[in-house]
């Protein structure tokens, strides 16, 4: 006899088109707003909830994409939401770094994300996010808005034209590597094989990871977009564990660059506190959802959220769209 393959409930396998479609409405509540009633008029509450609504959708997006929530939260609130780009950047480290916090327990204890991989790589990048949030900080506003606008898009043709491998061959780790001890096993949770992996080119991606630390504080974004495809594509780490090492590198990385926003007075309550609960809450269910759900699915969400934001950001910059 042969068995029936297990029938998907229809919600479940249109969920996450369903949660793409939503997530696209509930980005730009500002746009949709502005054009029928002026910013000023709306109740102060507003904006907190808004921003709470779509941070959880967020987070349950950027935890399996392995990009860090401040990829989406920089450009999308920024562009569409009335706060100063400033501002947008400094909560957008903190949302990062909470997404991280949140995820990161569970993806630990999965076997998901390794200390021995991440630390090394996350010491040399903390060092170079504080010099790369000085100098956010000291260039015009406008000037950033293009840059993140480029950048954006510029993360869009990178996740187009790198052909992500979900397990990598490394037939020989490199002298570095193995003098820190960095390899390990986990269990995918798609086929429920015990995986042994381990890195190479280690010097290239310290180096690599010191200019992934500068576009980290200055934007604001986290660079979980850099972490995923320079550990899976240049190191040779399995994309799963790419993606959870991702978290634990944005967890200290955005923490040294998030002191430099809050001693400049770029960091509000009303801006960062929603934001915070709402990514940390939606970071949990999308930790759940990194063992089973497909890459390919959450891949193509972000990358039409990061196009749509990009130019938003670009033409925001250039007073084309204001």
């Amino acid at each position: 006899m042969t068995a029936n393959p297990v029938q998907r409930p229809p919600l479940f396998a249109a969920w996450p088109t369903l949660l793409g479609t939503t997530l696209l409405l509930l980005a730009v509540p500002a746009m949709a707003v502005e054009s029928v009633v002026p910013a000023g008029t709306l109740p102060w509450w507003f904006w907190p909830l808004a921003l709470f609504v779509t941070c959880f959708f967020i987070g349950i997006v950027a935890v399996p994409a392995g990009i860090g929530g401040g990829t989406l939260f920089v450009p999308i609130i920024g562009g569409f939401f009335p706060f100063h780009l400033d501002f947008v950047r400094g909560a957008g480290l903190l949302v990062a770094l909470a997404s991280a916090l949140a995820a990161g327990p569970m993806l630990l204890r999965g076997g998901l994300a390794s200390l021995r991989l991440a630390l090394p790589l996350a010491l040399l990048a903390c060092m170079s996010s504080i010099a790369g949030a000085v100098l956010g900080l000291a260039l015009p506003a406008s000037a950033v808005q293009v840059a993140l606008g480029g950048i954006i898009l510029g993360i869009v043709v990178l996740m187009l034209a790198s052909k992500k491998s979900e397990f990598p061959l490394v037939a020989q780790p490199d002298r570095l590597s193995s003098a820190l001890g960095i390899h390990g096993v986990f269990i995918d949770g798609a086929s429920g094989q015990a995986i042994d992996w381990q890195v190479h080119r280690t010097p290239l991606g310290l180096l690599m990871f010191l200019v992934i630390g500068v576009m980290a504080g200055m934007f604001g974004i986290g660079a979980g977009w850099a972490n995923v495809p320079a550990l899976n594509l240049l190191m040779g780490a399995p994309l799963k564990v790419s993606a959870g090492t991702s978290g634990l590198v944005l967890s200290l990385v955005d923490s040294s660059a998030a002191w430099v926003y809050l001693n400049r007075g770029a960091v509000l309550p009303m801006i960062a506190v929603p934001s915070v609960v709402g990514m940390m809450l939606g970071a949990r269910i999308g930790a759940r959802l990194l063992h089973v759900l497909k890459g390919s699915v959450i891949r193509k969400m972000v990358i039409a959220l990061l196009v749509f934001a990009g130019f938003r950001a670009l033409l925001k910059g250039l007073g084309l769209w204001v």
